[in-house]
């Protein structure tokens, strides 16, 4: 259902820069145009004007960029007003807009319009906000491909091979007086096997495509004064938590952001868990066990001079059953064992210093 009304909204970032842009949407977006430029703008055609208020007072000068329906980004008419970014100056030419019958616009709203004049579909309009958001390069490739319609045409691979298949098993039941057994067919029995795994597929890129963008939470957990600060220090690459000699040094969860390779980490260093009746090493150790919780992995650091003790195994009975976790042998300059991975095919472990 097209639009009555037309909407106005800064399409730039708040705060100063030294172009900032206001966007207008909807049938009334020629006659804003000429009333604020004097004329209407040649589509397609960026021009110098100058912006004025009622009474002719200069507001800005900067570029005026007319769309016209359909060919613009929400199928309606579109103007872009481009002038200097400063919030006071975008705010009185967004005033100004207002003024002569645009309304200010909903979060979304322009790629609603989008999306309702068939120029995205939901696909697409989530990854003009995945594509924002981004915070890696990989993840805003990732956003970028889905926004060119990628993901939208799996779906619909996936949707006319999910129809053939329906198609075939509605005709065997329609017609069972044949005596051809339609579903024991060798081709039915393929098309389904290569269905299911064409949707196991779709699964494990869309929580890659999840993992891109919302990251991983990486939880560093173990026994007080293991090694667990000195560890965030050292991936973070600053000196992110208080690291001493004296156990129970980090009474609270410790956040830091990274990221390996494009992937976004999110680094939580724990209390210690132990046995302590002491009440604020208790809620630092609750925080641990809520930090725990919430893990897509976690590094179970062991001071390697003690080796794995019975505390360790008491800690690792703690990890919730479906997190996968590291055994991080710390400390080993001070062991002499040779650092690098140390795992087997049933555990995973690596020794440092």
């Amino acid at each position: 259902m097209p639009a009555t009304d037309t909407i106005a909204a800064i399409a730039t970032p708040p705060g100063q820069g030294g172009v900032g842009i206001v966007r207008l949407s909807g049938p009334d977006t020629p006659a804003i145009a000429r009333e604020l430029l004097g004329h209407l703008p040649r589509p397609r055609h960026a021009g110098m004007h100058n912006f004025r208020e009622a009474d002719q007072t200069l507001i800005d000068a900067g570029l005026a960029l007319y769309f016209e329906a359909p060919a613009s980004f929400t199928g309606e008419h579109v103007l872009e007003l481009h002038g200097h970014g400063g919030p006071v100056v975008m705010d009185l030419l967004l005033q100004r807009v207002l003024s002569l019958g645009a309304r200010p616009a909903r979060p979304g709203e322009f790629s609603e319009r989008a999306y309702l004049h068939d120029k995205l579909d939901l696909a697409q309009a989530e990854a003009i906000a995945d594509l924002i958001e981004s915070g890696t390069a990989q993840a805003a490739r990732a956003a970028m491909r889905s926004l060119q319609g990628d993901f939208s045409r799996q779906v619909a691979a996936l949707i006319e091979a999910l129809t053939r298949v329906r198609m075939y098993v509605e005709a065997a039941l329609d017609f069972p007086e044949e005596e051809i057994d339609f579903l024991a067919d060798d081709k039915l029995q393929q098309q389904l096997a290569e269905l299911h795994a064409n949707f196991d597929d779709m699964l494990a890129r869309t929580r890659q495509g999840q993992v891109l963008r919302d990251g991983l939470t990486l939880v560093i957990a173990g026994r007080p004064n293991a090694g667990k600060s000195s560890l965030l220090n050292a991936l973070s690459g600053s000196e992110a938590a208080i690291v001493t000699a004296i156990p129970g040094t980090t009474r609270d969860a410790l956040r830091e952001y990274i990221q390996i390779d494009g992937l976004p980490l999110h680094i939580i260093d724990t209390a210690g868990l132990h046995a302590s009746e002491d009440p604020v090493e208790q809620a630092g150790m609750q925080r641990t066990r809520h930090a725990l919780a919430q893990a897509d992995r976690v590094l179970l650091v062991i001071d390697d001079q003690s080796g794995f003790t019975a505390a360790d195994a008491d800690i690792l009975d703690e990890l919730p059953a479906d997190v996968p976790h590291t055994r991080v042998f710390n400390k080993v300059d001070l062991t002499g064992r040779v650092p690098g991975l140390c795992g087997n095919a049933a555990v995973e472990a690596v020794a440092l210093s």
